[in-house]
């Protein structure tokens, strides 16, 4: 666990021409807080944390969050601050013109991980 309390999150967004990569800014027994970095066209794909709730604030771009598994999607953008309660189906699709750029929270950082289908669909 990291005792720092300000951290440049500028230094933990990486961008990769394949999968987005989830890059940990700091963990606690009570939280995980990532820096995530989306170009155009990648995505996060549709999962629940069983254990927890996912907060997300949007720095940067656009993108279509996915709200539950049938595949329905509302947009997010710079501002924006997004919560997946425990449980919750979220992702999300960069369907911009320039990186999506948000931290997530993760509470507790036992929160889990859990793909989902989008039904009627190969995601």
């Amino acid at each position: 666990m990291s005792k720092a309390r300000i951290f440049d999150s500028s230094q933990f967004f990486q961008t990769t021409d394949g999968e987005p990569i989830r890059s940990v800014v700091t963990e606690s027994p009570d939280a995980v807080v990532v820096a995530w970095y989306i170009n155009p066209n990648q995505k996060i794909p549709p999962h629940l944390h069983p254990n927890g709730q996912d907060t997300w604030t949007i720095i940067s771009g656009k993108g279509e969050y996915y709200l539950d598994k049938t595949g329905n999607t509302q947009p997010i953008a710079a501002g924006d601050v997004v919560i997946a309660h425990t449980g919750s189906v979220h992702g999300v699709f960069n369907n911009g013109n320039e990186p999506l750029v948000f931290i997530s929270v993760v509470s507790p950082a036992t929160a889990g991980y859990q793909l989902v289908d989008i039904e009627g669909t190969n995601s």
